[in-house]
Formats: C-alpha cells, sequence, structure tokens
C-alpha cells in the first residue's frame, strides 16, 4: 500500500466513524485491509480498487466490514473496577430512595464482557421489582453478533468472580476446555445496536443514570470527543453519571460535567 492509498483509507475511517489513524498504524491498516480483500477476492495489490469500490458503496455494506477489520476491540470482565463499585453503591442508593426505573448505556460494548458485568452488578444491587435495562452499542457489527452470543472461554471469564460465574452463566464441554455462556437473564436485560458514536445526535430519548464510555474516545480529536460528551451529557439524567476510561480525561473540553474522580462525572442537578 502506497501512502497516499493508506492516506485516503484514514480520511474514510475518519469521515465515518471519527477514527483518527496515525502514520504509526499504516502497517496495521495494511495487514488488516489486505486480509479483507482477500475475504471478497481482490489480489494483494488491489488496494487503490478496493478503496474505489468503499467510496462507490452506496448502500454502506463494505464500509461496514472495512470499520469491523480497523476497529481495536479489547475489553475485559470488571476492567476498571472501581466504577462498577460504584455503579453499585448508586444503584442501591437510588433503590433506597424509591427509584424503579433504570436505565444504563454501554457505548463502546465490543465483545460484550463490560455490559454483562453492568447487568450482573445492576441484579445483585437492586435485586427483583425493578424496571432495568441496558443499551450496548458498537460500531462494529462483527463484534456486536459476537457479544449477543455471550460465549466467553475460560480465559475470558477469568475476571468473574465464581459465585457469580456459576450463577449468571452456564458451562460447557470438558475439563480443560470450558466454555461459558451468558445466561438468560442478563441477555434480557441487554439490547445490543449499532451505533456511530462520531455522529450524534443518536435516537437516544433518556434520561440515563449511568453511561459507561470508556476507552474510546482515546481515538477520537477533541471536536469530536466534545460532540460526544454534550450529546451524553443530554441524555443523562441530573444526578446521573459518566464513566471514560482512566487513561482518559475530559480536561480541556467545553463540558457541564462536575469531575467526581479521576475519569468519573457528575451531570449536576
Amino acid at each position: 500500500m502506497n501512502h497516499d492509498t493508506f492516506k485516503g483509507f484514514c480520511k474514510l475511517v475518519y469521515d465515518k466513524s471519527g477514527i483518527a489513524l496515525t502514520d504509526s498504524k499504516e502497517s496495521l491498516v495494511s495487514s488488516r485491509v489486505g486480509k479483507r480483500m482477500r475475504e471478497i477476492g481482490l489480489g494483494a495489490n488491489d488496494y487503490e480498487h478496493y478503496l474505489t469500490l468503499l467510496h462507490n458503496d452506496a448502500r454502506g455494506e463494505e464500509l461496514i466490514h472495512l470499520l469491523d477489520c480497523i476497529s481495536t476491540n479489547v475489553t475485559s470482565f470488571w476492567r476498571e473496577p472501581d466504577h462498577f463499585e460504584l455503579m453499585t453503591e448508586l444503584c442501591k442508593k437510588w433503590r433506597a430512595a424509591g427509584q424503579t426505573r433504570f436505565r444504563f448505556w454501554s457505548a463502546a460494548s465490543s465483545s460484550g464482557e463490560e455490559p454483562y458485568t453492568m447487568a450482573i452488578m445492576a441484579y445483585e444491587a437492586l435485586g427483583s421489582g425493578v424496571d432495568a435495562r441496558i443499551l450496548a452499542t458498537d460500531i462494529s457489527t462483527k463484534i456486536l453478533e459476537k457479544a449477543m452470543n455471550g460465549d466467553y472461554d475460560e480465559e475470558k471469564i477469568r475476571g468473574v468472580p465464581v459465585p457469580l460465574r456459576d450463577k449468571y452463566f452456564t458451562r460447557a464441554g470438558a475439563r480443560g476446555g470450558y466454555e461459558y455462556t451468558a445466561g438468560e437473564a442478563l441477555k434480557r436485560m441487554i439490547s445490543f445496536r449499532r451505533l456511530n458514536l462520531s455522529a450524534p445526535p443518536f435516537p437516544i430519548r433518556g434520561p440515563l443514570d449511568i453511561v459507561f464510555c470508556r476507552n474510546v474516545m482515546i481515538y477520537f480529536d477533541n471536536g469530536l470527543r466534545e460532540r460526544l460528551v454534550r450529546e451524553i451529557y443530554r441524555v443523562l439524567k441530573p444526578g446521573g453519571y459518566l464513566f471514560i476510561g482512566h487513561a482518559e480525561s475530559l480536561t480541556g473540553l467545553n463540558t457541564e460535567f462536575k469531575t467526581v474522580k479521576p475519569a468519573t462525572y457528575l451531570k449536576k442537578k
């Protein structure tokens, strides 16, 4: 792939997803795009042809495949556990105050570990007799399909405490090769949807209690981060919380959020 063609892919990916690819990603893009080209029968050096195909893709179906292969999906159960601890405290406090309707959003849900962890925490904190729902969104249709299936091998499930694993997942396979599947109780709480975070406003009315938007804004420039944060602010209830990744910050953005602690923000009442 020559550098001008690489820049063409960078512009297309940025325009359609908000993901800003730097020159250091050239070999990664070349490798992943090359794999997709082989899947659809293009030759090893047909990068310009594939780029033209993408620009002429009126239905946008091949563009989705491109974004699937470019997107980085790194996640785990109970990642950054202090967020889930605070979520549990908030749910218990709101429930004790009489709240019975709860709405949460996992804005970059990847392969599902985050929203399934949220669902477990909601069940444990709220008990029965409440209306609790989680919206889980991602730009990758491929990773959303994996998340909806809810299947995880032993390595992936390791972060789940054993009592909760046994309560909320079913196990299949033989010793040394177990696979765990999220139970129907968790799946009923979560709705998985494709959503492009670079294109607000979103078809979400709210009000939401808690939004997890973690480890995705690091791929966006400040202009897009600011638009995304404003949209999250819109859909949160007064007194609602935003959690971002610990490697991220809202510093320097024009936002009305109040900092509670690093990576944790409050929409003031």
